[in-house]
């Protein structure tokens, strides 16, 4: 079985005649350690299909299993359990806590993990390395350029080295320089075998994909391998 399976998801929204599909009777399977791309125009559907991978928002019908576990057939807990556990999120806008420092916003979400304070601070520091910002911990979001203040909604969503990370639009505030810089870090946490599945409209950070799926009405209309121009070597 493959590590995530979506079978036949449909999400509606409103009743009768006013009724909207966001997502339309979508079926994918995805296997642990691809790097997947969502394309499509905006109102496409792609957002609504990331929340539904993300345990975020129930779909009308169907069915979403990972790891073998059907997220929604979770309880409302067992579900910010598996939200915990297994996956990042990396979102367009940054939402830093403008209050706290890089290393505290960092470490916001291990308050709910069970490890003791000083393992949580390893686990902090071992991020901020990972997107090579170790020297601006102490630094506030207003202190920081744009790419680093994404470098750090990227050590965020990783610092619980979760198997799956979902991005939507993450080089959507960045210029073209600083959005490869971007992608490159992420192709890095795949290559180490990071499950990454990314909303884009950037033909450019799809390219750093595996796979391509294009979403519109709601729907996947191309599913195919890409050529990996930018893969790492």
């Amino acid at each position: 079985m493959s590590y995530i399976v979506a079978e036949k998801l449909t999400k509606k929204y409103g009743s009768g005649d006013a009724a909207v599909k966001a997502v339309s009777d979508v079926s994918f399977q995805i296997e642990a350690g691809e790097f997947v791309g969502l394309m499509g125009e905006s109102g496409a559907g792609k957002s609504t299909l990331l929340s539904i991978m993300g345990a975020m928002n129930t779909p009308t019908s169907g069915t979403f299993v990972v790891d073998e576990i059907d997220i929604y057939e979770l309880s409302s807990e067992q579900q910010a359990d598996f939200r915990r556990e297994f996956l990042g999120f990396i979102f367009q806008d940054f939402y830093l806590v403008p209050y706290l420092t890089v290393f505290e916003n960092i470490m916001l979400p291990l308050t709910i993990v069970e490890k003791n304070r000083k393992q949580k601070q390893a686990m902090v520091q071992n991020a901020l390395d990972q997107v090579g910002l170790l020297e601006k911990a102490t630094r506030l979001p207003n202190q920081i350029s744009g790419g680093e203040k994404e470098r750090v909604a990227i050590a965020r969503a990783i610092v619980n080295e979760p198997p799956v990370l979902l991005a939507d639009e993450p080089t959507g505030n960045l210029d073209s320089k600083t959005s490869a810089d971007i992608m490159k870090l992420l192709q890095t946490f795949n290559s180490d075998g990071m499950t990454i599945i990314m909303v884009t409209h950037s033909e450019a950070c799809a390219q750093y994909a595996h796979r391509l799926m294009q979403v519109s009405d709601g729907k996947i209309v191309v599913d195919q391998p890409l050529s990996g121009r930018y893969l790492a070597n």
